[in-house]
């Protein structure tokens, strides 16, 4: 069936409009505080700190400054290495270079994408100076696993959950269980501010440090609270605050973080149970969170080969719905090769990248778009029967 111009493209993902970002941006307009740190900022941190079981939060101008900080907080330098996934989106790599600290890129999990712990532990040498995971897609990472590797040998923890807002798992919340946790809120994420980030500081001895870094290496937050007389350089710092106009429209965001997740989990799993039959004629996988525990940030197909990939999302291009590989794993990279090293030949991150598709999935997608999408995915076959 070929694709009908007046029905729509279905893109791969739209910003949540939130209703109250405009009456949030009109009270910072009309305010006489449009820099950080002002109530929209302390509102959105306090709705993190509930969303995530509490502790510190630092919001950031993007999630990869926030990962910057993370790295600058603790003091790597061009003698370490830090153990990162090779499946894994640059800024986390990135934040680790401009320590001069070396990567070593590790594999993944075939099912999931997520980190592999067994090879965190083989990957550990006298100059590993910390662990970075992310939890892909929202599924978490074995933390139990990672955390115990991390004490076994006095490993700090960074815990990208640009993903995971609000998952919680029987080891805990996502984004809480290493020393340094990290939300990203990109306009391709769940809630966001356009461009914006967080730190979340569950070590409280990062702490004061963090608040010098993200206000350009000064005290300032410290002489707000009043602790000093006045403020000045103290520390390694950069412009980390964003703006109350990005704190306003995230505030909005948060505030309706419960409908968001409803509309997206509705999303994945008429997903999931749609597309079953058809994944089982044609070869794919679908994404199997373990224990079914995941943010709705993305759905996964695994294909069966790698010229799948390219054939469906043609396909479904030609059919108006915008469907997307993902990362190329960065030991691959011209970076990645430059920056750091692979533990070994990192065969299921390759094969997982190489077989990936995901779907659209926002939260204002139409009972008739997500049926739109089954169809056309169901429609497609691969080019050769044989899988």
């Amino acid at each position: 069936m070929a694709f009908d111009g007046a029905v729509g493209v279905i893109p791969f993902s739209r910003p949540h409009p939130a209703p109250a970002s405009l009456e949030n941006l009109r009270s910072v307009l009309e305010s006489d505080h449009a820099h950080g740190d002002g109530p929209f900022t302390m509102a959105a941190s306090e709705r993190l700190r509930a969303i995530t079981g509490g502790g510190e939060v630092l919001l950031t101008t993007s999630g990869t400054h926030a990962l910057e900080m993370a790295s600058r907080l603790l003091d790597l330098t061009p003698d370490d290495e830090v153990i990162l996934p090779s499946f894994t989106f640059s800024s986390a790599a990135a934040a680790v270079a401009m320590t001069g600290a070396r990567i070593v890129f590790v594999d993944i999990d075939a099912a999931t994408g997520n980190i592999d712990p067994a090879q965190v532990a083989e990957a550990v040498t006298p100059r590993t100076r910390a662990i970075s995971v992310m939890h892909y897609g929202g599924q978490p990472v074995d933390m139990a696993a990672i955390t115990t590797i991390a004490a076994h040998h006095g490993l700090p923890v960074i815990e990208d959950n640009a993903h995971g807002l609000g998952v919680v798992t029987d080891d805990g919340v996502l984004g809480r269980m290493g020393d340094l946790g990290i939300q990203s809120f990109h306009d391709t994420k769940n809630v966001h501010a356009g461009e914006g980030g967080a730190l979340l500081i569950n070590d409280p001895g990062h702490v004061e440090r963090a608040e010098i870094m993200r206000e350009k290496g000064t005290n300032r937050s410290q002489f707000l609270r009043g602790a000093v007389d006045k403020y000045s350089w103290v520390d390694w710092g950069s412009s980390y605050l964003p703006s109350e106009f990005n704190a306003a429209v995230l505030s909005a965001q948060l505030d309706e973080f419960d409908t968001i997740q409803a509309a997206r989990h509705k999303i994945w799993d008429r997903y999931a149970t749609g597309l079953a039959d058809w994944a089982g004629l044609v070869g794919a996988t679908l994404m199997r969170p373990p224990r079914g525990i995941h943010a709705a940030h993305l759905f996964f197909l695994l294909l069966a080969r790698w010229s799948d990939q390219g054939e469906l999302i043609t396909f479904l291009r030609s059919r108006g719905i915008v469907a997307a590989f993902h990362y190329v794993p960065l030991d691959t990279s011209t970076a990645g090769q430059r920056y750091g090293r692979a533990l070994r030949p990192l065969d299921r991150s390759e094969d997982f990248s190489r077989r990936l598709v995901r779907l659209p999935l926002w939260a204002g997608m139409t009972d008739a778009q997500v049926e739109r999408v089954i169809a056309a995915v169901c429609e497609w076959r691969p080019t050769m029967e044989d899988v």
